[in-house]
């Protein structure tokens, strides 16, 4: 007689969660991707965002013109000076969903989040929360563990100012090895006050503010020369600034809605292209290329619109395609039609006053146009082989799920590994998540892209390749990995590989760091083990703590190449325990100044910048290898 092993499915099955255990349980829904803090859309960011968001809208609503933020070690405070919850309900607004006062339009209008589950997702993943209220001469708090109340404190007489003041520090068990890096707040800070001016934030001593809005935007992140001065348009409810670089090849755009910086765009940033592109060709009475129109552009896009929609509880795509609705309910004009109307009578006008920039304008149309079609030949050829090799390109193991597809339900967390030889791509390869992680495997070391033009990227199968892989040849729009990712070996070899394809990005694609998305792979310099347990180091400091930890004489591994690490091992280090290091523009760096640290001449600076970053041979560990070789 057969066994019947059929899992029975009954009323046994069907589990109600309570919101606190549904967030803890499934976070990703609620802010996206995890992460440890090394890429700038990690969980902890948007807890950060979730917490400040509610001081901006305060700041909109014309309450309190000043924020503090303060993070150390983890935790994190951030003291606004709005009105101050209502003492009666602090328990209740950060931890019942659908809790809030941004229901009321009376009382927010156009505010940034109006769903009422933000606060309370940051207190229910956070190991301690707490939320204190300022009325009035009159002071409350409340204390959470894991968003389970702890202590709510009666109410108190108090001369501090009234305002709110949040304290959480993020689930070591849900945040795994988190570390709040300060150039992604920064940036963060730094975009509140672009579009909220006025508005002082205090981060760690530091004061962010700005005087001039998307102006200060643009003119912080340009790199190099601009062919024209910024134009800065703003009234009510947009605002735009843009210009064009004398030297990239991309665009590069910077969107917002409602004092959220939307990284992914969305309708909005959309409907600003083509809205800049109609206005140009109207104005000049030519059908010029858009491509030629808007490459190098340098644009900033701010709107206001009312009940913004977003694609997803993070808020980093506008889905809405209306301005909102009118008093009565009715649909107010779509965003793309506002836009256009906008620009076409604004930056008209402004071209019309401004004839010397309208003519800088179109004589860089006519540059890119020349240089169109003095490429259009190599592009022809270099996509046709591109296409050809990609139906049987061994250097590329594709996934499954892609960052540009708007369909699939992992692309956050889509990867492409970059390594050097075969033997490295093997391990990778054999290890990796198929669904989410890609392959590419590099013949050796790349081309010195240092000082070259984007022709070579075209004339060099191997960039060629690579920039189809990535889809990212005429902008990021479409880039197919959200985690572009470095691995090499921490050798001379390796090394050098990794600063020729960091210049290689640099150069050609400078909008992939910028954005966020070039990593370095951190891979484990050794292995220290007793028959007990086995601990992956990747400092030297590391090592030494797991020698004194696991008793006498524990077995130690250096790995001297990717190579030489086993799949089964491999997979631990490409899975969620995963340690990548961005590669970021510092605040006061600029592309040139990189480019010529990493390749140019052979600077002291440099060869200490490499010498620090390798491993450091130790005679005792090659001496018991030596032996347990000769063991063997």
């Amino acid at each position: 007689m057969v066994e019947n092993n059929t899992v029975q499915y009954t009323e046994d099955n069907i589990k109600t969660l309570e919101p606190r255990e549904h967030v803890r349980l499934r976070p990703g829904m609620y802010i996206g991707k995890l992460g440890d803090g090394s890429a700038v859309d990690d969980g902890i960011y948007i807890l950060l965002k979730e917490v400040i968001d509610n001081s901006i809208d305060e700041f909109r609503m014309k309450f309190g013109k000043r924020i503090e933020v303060k993070i150390k070690d983890g935790k994190v405070v951030v003291r606004d000076f709005g009105r101050g919850i209502p003492l009666g309900k602090i328990v209740d607004v950060v931890s019942i969903m659908n809790t809030g006062g941004k229901y009321d339009d009376g009382a927010f209008k156009k505010s940034i989040g109006l769903n009422g589950v933000g606060t309370k997702a940051v207190n229910f993943l956070s190991e301690y929360f707490q939320v204190k209220s300022v009325r009035d001469g009159k002071m409350r708090r409340a204390e959470f563990r894991e968003g389970k109340l702890e202590t709510l404190h009666d109410e108190a007489e108090t001369t501090e100012r009234n305002g709110t003041e949040i304290t959480f520090i993020p689930d070591e068990t849900i945040f795994v090895n988190y570390r709040f890096r300060s150039e992604y707040v920064e940036r963060m800070l730094r975009n509140y006050t672009y579009l909220n001016l006025g508005l002082k934030i205090y981060y760690n001593g530091e004061v962010f503010e700005s005087q001039n809005g998307l102006r200060d935007l643009l003119e912080e992140e340009i790199d190099g020369e601009i062919v024209y001065p910024i134009i800065h348009i703003k009234d009510e409810d947009m605002e735009i600034a843009v210009t064009h670089s004398d030297k990239s090849q991309s665009e590069t755009y910077f969107s917002f809605v409602n004092g959220q910086y939307t990284s992914q765009g969305g309708t909005h940033l959309n409907a600003f292209k083509e809205a800049y592109v109609k206005t140009i060709r109207e104005f000049f009475g030519k059908n010029f290329e858009a491509s030629d129109i808007r490459k190098a552009i340098i644009g900033a896009v701010y709107i206001n619109v009312g009940n913004p929609v977003f694609e997803s509880q993070t808020k980093t795509k506008l889905g809405s395609t209306t301005m909102g609705q009118d008093k009565d309910g009715n649909e107010l004009e779509t965003i793309k039609t506002f836009t256009i109307n906008y620009l076409k009578s604004k930056l008209d006008n402004y071209l019309h006053k401004n004839p010397e920039i309208a003519e800088a304008i179109q004589k860089k149309i006519l540059i890119s146009e020349r240089e169109r079609k003095e490429l259009s030949g190599i592009q022809k050829l270099a996509r046709e082989r591109a296409k050809k090799v990609s139906l049987h390109n061994k250097k590329l193991r594709d996934c499954r799920q892609h960052y540009n597809d708007q369909k699939a339900a992992r692309k956050a967390e889509s990867q492409i590994f970059i390594t050097e030889g075969d033997s490295a791509s093997g391990s990778i390869t054999k290890s990796r998540d198929v669904e989410t992680q890609a392959v590419f495997s590099l013949r050796g070391k790349p081309l010195n892209s240092y000082g070259l033009t984007k022709r070579v990227v075209y004339e060099n199968e191997e960039f060629n390749l690579l920039q189809a892989a990535l889809n990212i040849e005429d902008s990021l729009e479409d880039l197919r990995y959200n985690q572009v990712i470095i691995a090499t070996d921490a050798d001379v070899d390796g090394m050098h590989i990794r600063l020729l394809m960091i210049t290689f990005f640099l150069q050609f694609f400078p909008d992939l760091i910028k954005n966020g998305h070039l990593y370095i792979l951190q891979t484990p310099l050794f292995r220290v083990r007793n028959k007990k347990e086995t601990r992956y180091c990747y400092t030297d400091a590391e090592r030494i703590k797991a020698l004194n930890e696991l008793g006498k004489n524990p077995e130690i591994t250096r790995f001297k190449g990717l190579g030489e690490i086993s799949p089964d091992e491999f997979k631990h280090f490409i899975g969620k325990d995963i340690r990548l290091e961005p590669v970021l523009l510092g605040k006061d760096q600029t592309i040139e100044q990189l480019l010529e640290f990493y390749m140019g001449k052979n600077t002291p600076d440099r060869q200490s910048f490499i010498l620090q970053n390798l491993v450091v041979e130790d005679p005792e560990i090659d001496k018991k290898e030596k032996l347990e070789d000769t063991d063997a």
